[in-house]
């Protein structure tokens, strides 16, 4: 009986897991059939990544229109809740995510496992700022007349965002995380070359509390996707942090077809606690005035 079970274990084969995309809180493959080889940092096979296509980039661009009016409207405390839930989801994958992030970025499973937390801390971070940065980006302001003249961030819209490609799990959560964090919903270029964290988190999205759409992780080549999306008209806002500066200035100009609010790419440490920067670079400022009236029968007003 041992003999039989010892060959029957020989003879077993592995079950390679298939990524896919992650557009509208689902999982399809790219439209086109199209995947690419992903290897570590010593070149060894790890798995199949899809190609995302043009018309996927269209579809994660209609999903995140159309999560967009539920998660803009949601309460800001809600939201901090349902941010806070994706890093207890983070927290209970964290074996697989270091090992994912070790093979991506040739890192020992210490320093894998350091980084894992990091990122895991990064979305317990933002998820403490949704209902504060109004209150530092917002108010009341001082006129010369009986008028309330109050200011309030709202959300931009939909925003692209190419993930960072050296720093494929920290970098990621850190581009990801304010944009959701402030209402606006994403569509992501993973990291061309390690896409696989990315596409695991979409995974721990889709069995978090964070409603479909809200973002959306494409995989592939980072210039063919990027393209139409930053040409596209109901895409409002497009964070560049993994575009090289020639990517980058195509894409900048392509943006500017409907006035797309641009972050431009620059040198960041990740591992560095965030400033709100990535927080106020998607907000919108509406200010309202409003008669104070009078109160009383003394006319006293406000």
């Amino acid at each position: 009986m041992s003999e039989k079970t010892d060959k029957t274990e020989q003879q077993r084969l592995s079950v390679f897991k298939t990524y896919k995309l992650y557009v509208g809180g689902k999982f399809p493959r790219s439209e086109s059939g199209r995947v690419y080889e992903v290897t570590d940092s010593k070149g060894k096979w790890l798995a199949n990544a899809p190609l995302s296509s043009r018309k996927d980039a269209r579809d994660a661009v209609v999903a995140a229109r159309k999560a967009f009016g539920g998660w803009s409207g949601a309460t800001a405390y809600n939201r901090g809740q349902i941010l806070y839930r994706v890093a207890e989801m983070l927290e209970g994958r964290k074996d697989q995510f270091v090992r994912e992030v070790a093979d991506a970025e040739g890192l020992s499973k210490s320093k894998a496992a350091a980084v894992v937390d990091a990122a895991i801390d990064r979305w317990v971070w933002y998820a403490g700022w949704t209902d504060k940065i109004a209150q530092v980006v917002g108010g009341g302001n001082p006129v010369a007349g009986p008028f309330f003249n109050l200011s309030t961030p709202e959300p931009t819209g939909v925003v692209t965002v190419l993930a960072p490609q050296e720093s494929s799990f920290l970098g990621l959560v850190s581009v990801i995380a304010p944009v959701i964090a402030t209402g606006n919903t994403v569509v992501v270029i993973a990291s061309e070359k390690s896409p696989l964290p990315a596409l695991s988190l979409g995974e721990v999205l889709a069995t978090s509390d964070l409603p479909g759409g809200v973002v959306n992780v494409l995989s592939g080549k980072t210039a063919e996707i990027a393209a139409p999306l930053a040409a596209h008209q109901d895409v409002n806002a497009i964070d560049l942090a993994g575009a090289d500066d020639v990517l980058a200035k195509e894409l900048e100009i392509a943006a500017a077809d409907n006035l797309k609010r641009v972050v431009r790419p620059q040198a960041v440490d990740y591992s560095r606690t965030p400033g709100i920067e990535r927080l106020t670079a998607f907000l919108e400022t509406k200010t309202v005035w409003h008669p104070t009236g009078a109160l009383g029968a003394s006319g006293s007003p406000y």
